[in-house]
């Protein structure tokens, strides 16, 4: 028997540009045979739905309020909820997974975060860092940030347009040797769909979101969920916006993608 998890889902409480409570969800992913999902909900840089004039106690408890919505919820009709959240840095976003609000409220300097201090700090504290969606290209990105200052790439994102975007990141995650996770990126309960709804296979259920990350430390993700086609590379994949290839102290390398992924253009 394997496990379904969703492990990139928005809630409108605490993502501004999400349209569905976190409790909207719950039954839909039931009904789809998921075992459980995590909340990721956009953080102080992204596109947050909480005032950031709050003193930040009060703001990471507003924060929390859609993962909470959705883990009463879940409480109720059976399905395991777990916290995480998303980060932006200058339009590149990264899932944070394996830490909680209370370390949230004892740790507001991780609202100013570089991306080096992030990785460090998160992983010192237990938790994970994955790279959502790498090669994006939508009218709110001006440049292509790839960082190997994580544990995980996302290479499956329901909420790319284009199948290219997710087979490049399959192609990069590879490059760099590091695992792989798949996740809808969703933000209205009505989209929880059978043909476009993303997420992981495991082997053994999740206890914890702590669970989860030593599933992805150990590279134990037994499949993705991602619809058929997804992570077909043609060769002939388009990327018009720059691309900023960063190296493990967050600097610019100023490497062609094409040569640093060894695909011939």
């Amino acid at each position: 028997m394997a496990f379904l998890y969703e492990t990139h889902l928005h809630t409108s409480q605490s993502s501004a540009c999400a349209f569905s409570p976190g409790r909207d969800y719950i039954r839909r992913y039931q009904d789809l045979g998921y075992s459980g999902i995590f909340i990721t909900d956009h953080f102080y840089r992204g596109n947050s739905a909480v005032n950031r004039r709050l003193p930040w106690p009060e703001w990471v408890k507003q924060f929390c309020r859609g993962y909470e919505d959705a883990w009463e919820e879940g409480v109720r009709r059976g399905l395991d909820v777990f916290f995480g959240w998303e980060e932006t840095f200058q339009g590149d976003d990264y899932l944070v997974y394996g830490l909680d609000g209370e370390w949230l409220i004892k740790h507001p300097e991780s609202a100013s975060w570089t991306r080096r201090e992030q990785f460090r700090q998160v992983r010192a504290a237990g938790g994970c860092v994955v790279q959502a969606h790498p090669f994006r290209q939508h009218y709110y990105i001006s440049r292509i940030h790839l960082s190997p200052l994580v544990d995980a790439v996302e290479a499956g994102n329901a909420g790319n347009h284009e199948a290219s975007y997710d087979a490049l990141a399959l192609v990069y995650a590879r490059t760099l040797g590091l695992p792989v996770t798949a996740g809808s990126d969703i933000h209205s309960a009505e989209d929880v769909r059978e043909d476009s709804s993303f997420g992981i296979y495991l082997e053994k259920k999740l206890d914890t979101a702590a669970d989860y990350v030593q599933t992805l430390r150990q590279g134990a993700i037994e499949r993705l969920r991602v619809s058929p086609g997804r992570f077909t590379f043609r060769g002939d994949e388009e990327i018009i916006l720059p691309v900023d290839i960063r190296d493990e102290n967050d600097l610019s390398t100023g490497r062609d993608l094409w040569d640093f992924l060894n695909i011939c253009r």
